[in-house]
């Protein structure tokens, strides 16, 4: 009885506290860069799906769509089907925050082009990333609710690692799409080195979401082990 009162107050709840409060500073922060530099437009006067275009082209790529999807800040680069998704605030808008958003983008369509490693990791691992996600937390409980069973308790504990694992792969593959959307905006010139640090002011916050999102994954893989890692020596004790 005691095991289960410790779990409900226990201090592990800490860890998910602080990520839970690095993930609202991460969002906070993206927000507040993006409103600011939406509010600039570009001096080219590209709109997002204009100076997405323009990248793809000077890339050398040729076989990717861009298309309009709703919501805000919903962009994505889709490589099962070579589609780069831009939102409502990207798509038609000509202000450095969505060139920076747009190039973003295109960073993962030219890693996707070019075989970027990380990448092809990241898109291997999206099922058993989902499948962790959902059904890790749920199989742990399923344990506890069978007298602490060990082994849905450890399946769900190594299958919600795998969730874990995904956000530390997307890590590299975000900053790098960041890097190379810097250096083609650069290099193609469409934007002057000011409006670049613009962007980079954007994209920096942007990618503190993906550090956010990876460090609250991590404290709760830490929780979870914490808690039900050494169940079996503590009900055998």
């Amino acid at each position: 009885m005691g095991y289960y009162y410790g779990y409900y107050m226990d201090p592990t709840y800490m860890l998910v506290l602080i990520g839970a409060v690095l993930c609202i500073f991460a969002q906070m922060r993206v927000s507040s860069a993006y409103k600011k530099y939406a509010r600039i437009r570009s001096r080219s006067g590209l709109t997002g799906a204009e100076a997405a275009q323009r990248i793809l082209q000077l890339s050398g790529i040729h076989d990717v769509r861009i298309e309009h999807v709703r919501g805000e800040l919903t962009d994505h680069y889709d490589p099962a089907h070579k589609v780069l998704r831009l939102s409502d605030s990207v798509y038609g808008s000509s202000s450095l925050a969505a060139v920076g958003v747009a190039a973003h983008e295109c960073g993962h369509a030219v890693q996707h082009h070019k075989g970027y490693a990380p990448l092809k990791i990241r898109t291997a691992l999206v099922p058993a990333a989902n499948i962790g996600s959902r059904a890790g937390i749920p199989l742990i409980f399923l344990g506890v609710l069978l007298g602490m069973n060990q082994l849905f308790i450890q399946i769900g504990i190594w299958v919600f690692a795998l969730a874990v694992l995904f956000q530390l792969v997307t890590l590299p593959v975000e900053f790098n799409a960041s890097g190379r959307a810097l250096a083609m905006l650069g290099d193609y010139g469409m934007l002057e080195r000011d409006e670049t640090n613009g962007c980079r002011s954007v994209l920096n916050a942007a990618a503190l979401t993906y550090v956010a999102a990876a460090a609250s994954a991590i404290l709760q893989l830490m929780r979870l082990v914490l808690l039900f890692g050494g169940s079996d020596r503590r009900r055998d004790g």
